[in-house]
């Protein structure tokens, strides 16, 4: 299936995405209406329907169905406008943001989409404040207005270089006040959004049907009239429904071997393609502090110093990801390797001197959780090969245990794992968006992280930089005092991988910077 003298394009997750506009240009990417709905394939479900209530992959379809002031055209590595018309910040202190949204703007159920709808949708998320939610987002917005109908002013607290940022993510979509209550999330399967496309049914963890909104207006150039996505458990099921032409392509959720292996077939075997890249997506530890051993720092030392991310990323991944030493992926300014500074190459002789020194001599006992079905099927050997790791030590009694993503997510928001593991792909592309979201009382991990420095010193430092070059200094010590806390232990950097039949166009440019996939740029080719 896989041709490699085809031109494979690189998905970029950062500045560079837009290069991805040249390339393989020669083909048709013309639809016609009889073809059917083109059906994409992910192990990646929603864990709501609520913007209010997601702080994660379910922004994947939140990105397709509801609409947002400011987002990223094809090659756009900063916010440009969707339902706004303009925004810019109107002082010079980077503190009074203001919106002028298009005119005509409506949901798709036809009622008036205005800037007191925008005002709704963002203060319902402070106010719902969902432990682990979005909220956490808006740190820096003291207050919104709505002065008139199609104006929006954000009133900071202190200078926000990254609110634009901010209002780019599907966090921030914006929701009919009539159908999304002010003090609570909407429970049932409906969606009113103005997005490029409708929900027309959604089957929790199987499938979500989307048609083309004729009310949309915004800057996405739809290339498809519907798309449905497929929710699978692993990726040897997905990609079996790939090859049995059930799905058109996969988005989330590979495995290595199936990357391996349909990098190793020819177009003469299989009519696949395989489109690569390089990315931002992570994947760490967290150690929770109130539990009686993790939240001992020589303990979390201790597995700093033993675990070894290369063996990771080439038993368990195939080396189709990279292993990480800081929070701050590579590729982004001020990544540093602070673990890698600090602890060196894995020891065993290092992390007992760490606990016999702490007054520890008997083996630890951790119980490390994962989730079964949100990052891939890998992540149930990613654990066996810590579990392994760990125990081989003979310093730690290591306990596994799993829970699907959604009863999985109100485990951790409740504080009951000692560790537990996360992924994170980027709400935009800036070190701050590797740090800000872990640290404070209401962050992405419903774990209080009182990091006092990089809240009230580095952060507000580094968001006064409207030139993001500029802020290396305060990074790389915030990357410092992670590596200090060891609240945080990043494991691994992803790459995207997207297979897809042949006649479907436009996968090589449906990643935003967040590497959100904009279905919307997909399309059946029609001629050779």
């Amino acid at each position: 299936m896989f041709n490699r003298n085809r031109c494979l394009r690189r998905v970029a997750a950062i500045a560079s995405i837009s290069s991805l506009v040249t390339g393989c240009g020669v083909l048709s990417s013309d639809t016609s209406d009889d073809e059917g709905p083109i059906v994409v394939g992910t192990t990646s479900s929603p864990s709501t329907l609520d913007p209010a209530a997601s702080w994660d992959s379910s922004w994947e379809l939140f990105r397709n169905i509801y609409q947002t002031l400011l987002s990223y055209p094809v090659g756009a590595s900063a916010p440009q406008p969707d339902a706004a018309k303009s925004c810019e910040f109107s002082d010079s202190s980077n503190q009074v943001f203001r919106c002028e949204l298009r005119e005509g703007l409506t949901f798709s159920d036809g009622s008036t989409l205005d800037a007191k709808a925008v005002k709704h949708s963002i203060d319902r998320i402070r106010e719902i404040n969902v432990n682990g939610g979005p909220a956490g987002l808006l740190g820096s917005l003291e207050r919104v207005q709505a002065p008139s109908e199609r104006e929006v002013v954000f009133h900071l607290n202190k200078p926000d270089a990254t609110f634009p940022f901010v209002l780019a993510t599907p966090a921030m979509s914006i929701v009919d006040p009539d159908a999304y209550p002010a003090d609570a999330l909407r429970e049932d399967d409906g969606v009113v959004g103005s997005g490029p496309y409708t929900l027309q049914s959604y089957k929790e963890g199987e499938e979500a049907e989307l048609a083309r909104n004729d009310r949309y207006k915004g800057f996405a150039e739809r290339q498809n009239n519907a798309v449905t996505i497929r929710y699978f458990q692993d990726s040897g099921t997905m990609v079996k429904a790939l090859r049995d032409d059930r799905i058109d392509l996969t988005y989330r959720g590979l495995a290595a071997d199936d990357i391996i292996d349909l990098q190793g077939k020819t177009s003469k075997e299989e009519e696949l393609q395989l489109i690569d890249g390089t990315g931002t997506d992570i994947n760490y530890l967290v150690f929770n502090p109130e539990d009686p051993w993790a939240g001992k720092k020589a303990v979390r030392q201790a597995v700093a110093q033993i675990v070894d991310r290369a063996a990771i990323a080439h038993k368990v991944y195939k080396d189709t990801v990279d292993p990480l030493y800081s929070m701050v992926p590579k590729g982004l300014t001020g990544h540093t390797t602070g673990f890698f500074d600090d602890y060196g190459e894995p020891s065993v002789s290092k992390a007992r001197r760490i606990l016999t020194e702490a007054g520890i001599t008997e083996p630890v006992p951790l119980t490390l959780w994962y989730t079964t079905d949100r990052y891939g099927s890998e992540t149930a050997l990613e654990f066996k090969e810590l579990e392994r790791q760990l125990e081989a030590s003979k310093l730690f009694d290591i306990t596994l245990k799993s829970r699907p993503w959604k009863t999985y997510v109100e485990g951790y928001q409740n504080g009951e794992y000692p560790v537990f593991g996360r992924g994170w792909a980027p709400d935009f592309p800036d070190a701050d968006n590797f740090i800000a979201p872990f640290v404070g009382k209401q962050n992405a991990l419903g774990t209080p992280y009182e990091a006092d420095k990089i809240i009230n010193e580095l952060l507000p430092s580094s968001r006064r930089e409207s030139d993001r070059g500029n802020v290396v200094k305060q990074f790389e010590e915030a990357q410092q005092i992670l590596v200090d806390d060891v609240r945080l232990l990043p494991l691994w950097q992803g790459r995207p991988y997207v297979a897809a039949s042949r006649d479907i166009s436009g996968a090589e440019r449906a990643l935003d910077p967040s590497t959100i996939m904009m279905m919307w740029q997909l399309s059946r080719k029609t001629s050779w």
